[in-house]
């Protein structure tokens, strides 16, 4: 904790999540809280600078964004790029991207719950911040450590298997994928499926005990009731593929559209203290229409799961709310980890089907749309990619709705009513009031590196020095 002034309280850094970003948290004069905000303090610039390159470049250069969530970025690009040479990749190129895409969320949502959030649950808020870490969960919970490092692994393996590399893979490309699955690969990870499974049931056990002895807490923790937003497929929940569904706070169907409609409904809203933007619903306007994303928010927007132990979960967690939506800001490393099992089940289906061993992999075309649009599912929520490109397929514009963006009003929002429970005298401030401001930011999983990029034109200074530090160069600003 930094303390700026008598009435300021700063975090900074904020732990255990991706990415650089600060809590500040104002004081009035008798001590209580004014107001609480997430600053975002690193900035990327992908929208600017990929400007100019072929748009066939794009599933390769926007992975770089993020080193925990690549595969989304890789993802999403190629679908705008298939957009925009006006294809549909074979059923065994889908179904190979879907299979990497399957083996990010279990590798990612375990990550989260058992590296970055289970500390919390496991020792309480208010423990030491030297025992509340993941050296403290291997020394006090080693079975539960090594559980979490082999199912992370078991989904890195996946995307390593077909893009190469565990981080920034190169496996989708435009029109379909560049690599088939060889037998002994699918048969290695169909023998290895029933460990992951049995692995997130133990996983989910846990956050669901945690949840009933603390059901306080659960339902108070940062709640909010909000409008949520995923993907959808025939009402059911889809991760790849659909169209999008916003969903009200009561449960009603606010709106479903085209992925490709996305601007239409969706807007940026930009205030100058963070490099965050805040999306919203057009039509609601800022910040009513403010939604949330995310494992949650997808398990509020669909109507069931199509595996069954995932749906057997969903009807648990479901009993929590009122039968349909659960609004407890907690639940999110619930809902996280029913996806996880999610996609477990969708890689044994995805395993089985011939398809999948196919070698038609990649559809072309002569055809060279103006723009695309490409948009995924997350680990962290909705993920939306759109390119413009001119008669050369040079980019002229790239727009990234990326999804920690899309939670920004509600973590600041969740850190605010928080900040109002615990700190009710700044000079008294616990440790554990702070780490439960933290907190609110660990149930989103946020990744701050994905979520900052462009605001209005921003400064670019370069300066040529000689190797005593000294000015040898004009300087070039833009």
């Amino acid at each position: 904790m930094e303390t700026a002034n008598t009435n300021t309280i700063v975090v900074n850094p904020v732990t255990r999540i991706e990415g650089h970003g600060k809590i500040t948290v104002q004081l009035k004069d008798d001590g209580s809280v004014d107001s609480a905000r997430m600053h975002v303090t690193q900035f990327r610039g992908f929208e600017v600078f990929t400007k100019g390159r072929d748009f066939r470049e794009m599933p390769v250069i926007t992975p770089r964004t993020c080193g925990i969530c690549p595969v989304s970025h890789h993802l999403a690009a190629a679908k705008a790029c298939d957009a925009i040479i006006g294809v549909t990749p074979p059923p065994s190129a889908h179904k190979l991207r879907e299979l990497m895409h399957m083996g990010q969320i279990v590798q990612s949502h375990t990550l989260s719950f058992f590296h970055l959030s289970s500390p919390d649950l496991l020792f309480g808020f208010d423990a030491a911040p030297a025992a509340r870490n993941i050296v403290g969960v291997a020394e006090k919970h080693p079975d539960l450590a090594v559980l979490g490092i082999s199912m992370r692994k078991y989904g890195q393996e996946i995307i390593k298997t077909l893009g190469d590399k565990k981080i920034h893979p190169w496996h989708s490309i435009p029109g379909g994928v560049n690599r088939a699955l060889k037998q002994e690969e699918r048969d290695r990870y169909l023998k290895e499926l029933p460990g992951v499974i049995a692995g997130l049931q133990k996983g989910i056990e846990l956050v669901k005990n945690y949840l009933n002895e603390n059901q306080t807490v659960a339902r108070e923790f940062a709640t909010l009731s909000t409008p949520y937003l995923g993907l959808v497929k025939k009402g059911d929940l889809e991760l790849y593929d659909g169209d999008l569904r916003l969903i009200s706070p009561k449960g009603r169907i606010i709106e479903e559209f085209a992925c490709a409609d996305y601007y239409k409904k969706i807007g940026e809203y930009v205030v100058d203290w963070t490099y965050l933007k805040f999306p919203f619903y057009r039509d609601i306007g800022f910040p009513e229409g403010s939604f949330r994303v995310g494992p949650l928010a997808r398990l509020n927007a669909c109507d069931k799961i199509p595996t069954p132990l995932a749906q057997r979960e969903l009807e648990n967690l479901r009993k929590a709310g009122d039968g349909r939506i659960v609004h407890y800001t907690l639940y999110y490393h619930y809902a996280r980890l029913i996806e996880a099992l999610y996609a477990a089940e969708r890689i044994g289906d995805l395993l089985l089907d011939p398809d999948i061993m196919g070698s038609d992999l990649r559809h072309t075309s002569d055809t060279l749309n103006r723009e695309g649009v490409g948009v995924v599912e997350a680990p962290r929520g909705t993920l939306i990619h759109h390119f413009e490109v001119d008669e050369r397929g040079a980019i002229t514009r790239a727009n990234m709705i990326v999804a920690t963006g899309n939670n920004n009003w509600a973590i600041n929002k969740g850190i605010e009513q928080v900040a109002k429970q615990y700190i009710t005298d700044g000079k008294t401030v616990t440790e554990g009031a702070l780490n439960r401001l933290e907190h609110v930011i660990r149930c989103y999983d946020p990744c701050l590196s994905c979520s900052t990029h462009a605001v209005g034109k921003m400064p670019l200074e370069v300066e040529l020095l000689d190797c005593e530090g000294k000015h040898i160069g004009s300087t070039f600003k833009n």
